[in-house]
């Protein structure tokens, strides 16, 4: 006989809670082993925009992080062949050179310390989404870690290699998770590696998702209050890590060479 069907929205949202800890194993691959497959991920999944666009993690010392280098596409960064660089952009382990784009993730981790990854790519939607000017629009349950979490920029400040868009990008994101960065791309923060890969997935969906709809009629509203509810909801550690975990699978079956 069932004996939760009287339980109110809290005791079952805490008791899944208690299950998802224990039932969701967490992944043991290293920073760089994650950053190589966020980027076959993102590749497999339309962010793929030929050299443009940056994925970096903090690195072991303050001020460094790792990123892939100038030249190669998103499809061929391995764990081996990504770069640890410094504020500067100076190498201080691998060969090449990074992207002189990356210049502005050092804006960002100076400006949140709570970020721990830099997702920055030119994926088709949202690309498109960002040439009409407007800002993303959250307005269906699986989009609801991005509801209040996505920032905009309206005017586009140029190619960012200086330390003007630098300023103006991280400014322009404050405290979201996110942003839509018009006639750009979009830009993906997380705590973890994890956070940051599914928040750019979810960007470049919720854009797709978006233009689909203004097509056919007017977007409507979501209630704010239950907006909220989702995002945290779904916006969980574990629940992040379960689902890199799987597309990490999913990518492992084709480009299994990025752990190398």
């Amino acid at each position: 006989m069932a004996k939760t069907l009287t339980h109110s929205k809290e005791q079952l949202v805490q008791q899944a809670l208690t299950q998802m800890h224990g039932s969701l194993a967490d992944n043991t691959w290293t920073v760089r082993e994650k950053l190589a497959l966020t980027c076959r991920i993102l590749f497999d999944h339309g962010h793929d925009s030929g050299l443009a666009g940056q994925i970096s993690a903090r690195g072991p010392q303050p001020g460094t992080f790792y990123t892939q280098q100038l030249g190669l596409g998103f499809d061929e960064i391995s764990a081996s062949n990504l770069l640890l660089v410094n504020e500067d952009l100076e190498v201080l382990e691998g060969q090449g050179m990074p992207n002189p784009a990356n210049r502005f993730h050092s804006w960002v981790y100076r400006a949140r310390p709570d970020v721990n990854c830099i997702i920055h790519t030119h994926p088709t939607h949202v690309a498109a989404l960002s040439m009409l000017e407007v800002p993303l629009v959250v307005s269906h349950m699986d989009l609801c870690p991005l509801y209040d979490d996505c920032a905009f920029l309206e005017a586009w400040p140029g190619v960012p290699v200086g330390n003007e868009e630098g300023e103006i990008i991280s400014a322009a994101l404050g405290d979201k998770r996110a942003i839509l960065l018009s006639h750009h791309g979009q830009l993906s923060t997380g705590s973890s590696i994890e956070q940051a890969c599914n928040y750019a997935q979810l960007i470049e969906r919720a854009a797709r998702l978006q233009l689909l709809a203004m097509a056919a009629g007017t977007v409507k509203p979501i209630d704010p209050a239950l907006g909220r509810e989702a995002h945290d909801w779904i916006d969980r550690p574990k629940r992040h890590s379960a689902a890199f975990n799987y597309f990490a699978r999913q990518s492992l079956r084709t480009h299994a060479d990025c752990l190398n």
